[in-house]
């Protein structure tokens, strides 16, 4: 016996710590699913855009080349250095080479001279190229920036509309119950049951429409992360509802014309113009070549003239060529950059003022349903449910009165994540985050 119990002991103690081990191993699952499950608020996806999004690194990787085109810019002219050898005999008698006996060496040096700043201009004008390069990326990311913001509200509108249609489908569950209960009661006929299982169908509808929709939006953030989460696995939040004040029209008109880097590019552009034009006007003028020599030249009679050294200046006489081309099209490209600026500056305003006027349409359309319209849809639906239950209403008016509360409930939750996306857009019309 006491074996026996010696070896229930030993099994019970085994099937406790497997028990343990279990629950410890089931545990760590749990939590590594809540781990990759976490939610990223909009400033964590944000970041992580600005991190991981290859069209921005790729943008970076292009400053750093313009960066690297004002290194070019600046150099100096390489000197040119010359060595020639002349006047090798061959002896008449011996018919040997008098390779050192006569023959000349001579080596020189030359240099360009630029004039005028020319390096400098080049300089500055490459300078001015990276500025506008910076400028640029600053616009592709406000642009991408305003996608990524509608990639994540999308996510959170069919978030709230899912839980919108798993609520709806819940609740017509219920209703269903109580009218099975009545058709086993005989309180309602068989084809009444039925038209209210059919519209089952759209409330299932509704709730597979959403799931695909969520799944959409989320690989569609996904793919502008860079992130191979599944999406199953990827998750955000943040407040999905609208703001009532928003900053004047005049206010965000001139926040615009401070921000915007597509109208400070513009500008920049000009000044890269002029700095261009004052480059070919340079180009225009004449660069002197130094050059000076050394000569050993063992063949003179003069004992005197074996050494010598000598120096020169090649000035070039520009009749024809002064660079007239390029005096003339940089002069004209100053003009159509101001032209251009003139025309970002036009959609600039184009954009605020559209943008202000589509976000307060949608604030007065989202007033009333938040003020009336939810709370009526909510009270017509309960009390026209609890009046066909009691026998006091028809089986149309029910069903009109469920999909009324369905139509409301999702036209208010469309409207804010129209507002949100509205939101974004005038962000990206002013080039900063104005409503977060």
């Amino acid at each position: 016996m006491r074996r026996i119990h010696t070896l229930l002991t030993v099994v019970l103690a085994a099937a406790l710590r497997l028990r343990f081990g279990l629950g410890v191993l089931i545990m760590s699952f749990l939590t590594q699913e809540l781990a990759a499950q976490q939610a990223f608020t909009w400033q964590q996806i944000r970041d992580k855009f600005e991190t991981a999004n290859p069209t921005l690194r790729a943008g970076e990787i292009g400053i750093a080349e313009s960066r690297s085109q004002e290194i070019t810019a600046y150099l100096r002219p390489n000197p040119a250095f010359t060595f020639s050898t002349d006047g090798t005999q061959v002896a008449p008698e011996q018919g040997r080479w008098l390779v050192l006996a006569g023959t000349q060496f001579s080596s020189a040096v030359s240099y360009l001279r630029e004039r005028q700043n020319k390096r400098e201009l080049r300089r500055e004008s490459a300078q001015k190229g990276t500025a506008i390069a910076e400028l640029t990326q600053a616009d592709q990311e406000r642009t991408l920036l305003f996608t990524l913001r509608n990639a994540f509200v999308q996510t959170l509108q069919a978030k709230a509309i899912l839980e919108l249609s798993r609520q709806n489908l819940g609740y017509y569950d219920q209703v269903l119950s109580v009218n099975r209960d009545r058709f086993n009661a005989g309180d309602i006929a068989r084809v009444d049951l039925d038209r209210l299982e059919l519209q089952r169908v759209q409330y299932e509808s509704d709730l597979e429409t959403s799931l695909v929709n969520l799944r959409t939006a989320k690989i569609q953030l996904l793919m502008l992360l860079n992130d191979r989460t599944p999406a199953d696995q990827f998750d955000v939040t943040g407040p999905f509802d609208f703001m009532e004040q928003i900053i004047p029209l005049e206010e965000l008109r001139r926040m615009a014309l401070d921000t915007r880097p597509d109208l400070r590019a513009a500008i920049q552009a000009i000044d890269k113009a002029r700095t261009d034009h004052r480059l070919a006007v340079a180009n225009g003028s004449t660069d002197p070549t130094l050059s000076g020599w050394y000569t050993h030249n063992p063949s003179f009679n003069n004992p005197f003239d074996t050494n010598t050294i000598g120096a020169s200046v090649s000035i070039p006489l520009r009749i024809s060529d002064r660079n007239q081309g390029e005096k003339l099209r940089t002069q004209l490209d100053i003009d159509r950059n101001s032209q251009l600026r003139e025309a970002t500056l036009a959609q600039v305003f184009s954009d605020v003022d559209s943008a202000y006027a589509t976000l307060n349409g949608n604030l007065n359309l989202l007033r009333p349903y938040r003020d009336r319209y939810l709370a009526q849809s909510l009270r017509v639906r309960d009390t026209i449910s609890f009046s066909y239950q009691q026998g006091a209403a028809s089986l149309l008016d029910f069903l009109n009165a469920q999909n009324d509360y369905r139509t409301t409930q999702r036209a208010y939750l469309t409207l804010t994540g129209t507002y949100l996306t509205a939101a974004a857009q005038l962000n990206l019309a002013v080039g900063r985050e104005v409503i977060p």
